[in-house]
């Protein structure tokens, strides 16, 4: 297929789960009625964003939140990326997790958070996901009708050789669920969707959630999908609302998988998934050098 209509669900994050799902719901009636193939929610869509929530949001994959989105997805007959959640597993533990579904609600991709942020500028913004949150450690790449997919969470997109390990393994599109901030995002949202499509030659689904000046953490909204040549194809403001856009997998160039950076990148990418036996300490890497560069 050459084309593949997404349509992107900006939304404010509720207090409760249940109001998030009838939110979402309304986004995808909206989505099937456009025609869509895919749905995209944003990061954290059911729980606001305090490192404190995680923990009491959390649930257990194949709980209410998952089989709620799986049912809708069979429901409206789209492939749904249902943004991220707080996901505990059977240790206890808490990720920040994305799942999709196809159009018969069945998963076809799970994605646990790699890179937490974890942030502490002096007399800037602190946060830190790691208070409550463990980390991930899987690239991860799914089948669908129109190819293979990428999918990450937010902080994953801002490292060059997760986006390049989802590119070699024959990802077309990578979905990104976000909620980047008012400091982050007028800084580097735009800016890191348009250069790491360009380099990975793949076209990049940002989608954020709206911002509510009530809660206390601003989201930059701004929901974005950029292309292969590193043009912006579609954003939004940071206002709740939804967009429908298509992409023309035309656009892709026929000679990116034989360009020397692509041909040699398997060898660059070895030593960062070794990293990932040990991701801990590449995370504390990853964070020191994050802060550096928004000081300077």
């Amino acid at each position: 297929m050459d084309s593949l209509r997404i349509f992107q669900w900006q939304m404010t994050v509720p207090a409760q789960k249940e109001t998030a799902l009838k939110i979402a719901e309304e986004g995808m009636a909206k989505a099937a009625a456009e025609h869509a193939d895919f749905f995209c929610l944003p990061e954290m869509f059911c729980c606001p964003y305090e490192t404190p929530n995680f923990p009491l949001y959390a649930e257990e994959e194949g709980g209410f939140l998952w089989t709620s989105l799986s049912q809708l997805a069979a429901r409206y007959g789209l492939y749904v990326s249902a943004g991220s959640v707080p996901e505990k597993d059977e240790q206890g533990r808490i990720y920040n997790t994305a799942y999709v579904f196809d159009r018969s609600g069945k998963q076809i991709a799970k994605h646990r958070k790699i890179h937490l942020f974890d942030i502490q500028v002096e007399g800037g913004q602190s946060f830190r996901e790691s208070d409550t949150l463990s980390a991930g450690d899987q690239v991860t790449v799914f089948d669908t009708e129109f190819g293979k997919m990428g999918l990450c969470v937010c902080y994953d997109f801002r490292f060059p050789e997760l986006a390049r390990l989802m590119a070699l393994k024959g990802a077309k599109v990578i979905f990104v669920p976000a909620a980047f901030n008012q400091t982050t995002g007028p800084a580097h949202w735009e800016l890191m969707f348009r250069s790491q499509s360009m380099f990975h030659q793949v076209f990049a689904v940002g989608t954020a959630p709206s911002l509510d000046p009530a809660a206390s953490y601003h989201a930059w909204g701004h929901s974005i999908i950029t292309s292969p040549w590193g043009d912006v194809i579609s954003q939004m403001d940071e206002k709740t609302g939804g967009r429908l856009t298509q992409i023309d997998f035309t656009q892709v160039s026929p000679s990116a998988n034989s360009c020397l950076c692509c041909a040699t990148a398997e060898k660059m990418c070895t030593p960062w998934q070794k990293f990932l036996k040990n991701k801990k300490e590449y995370r504390d890497a990853d964070s020191a050098f994050f802060e550096a560069m928004i000081v300077l």
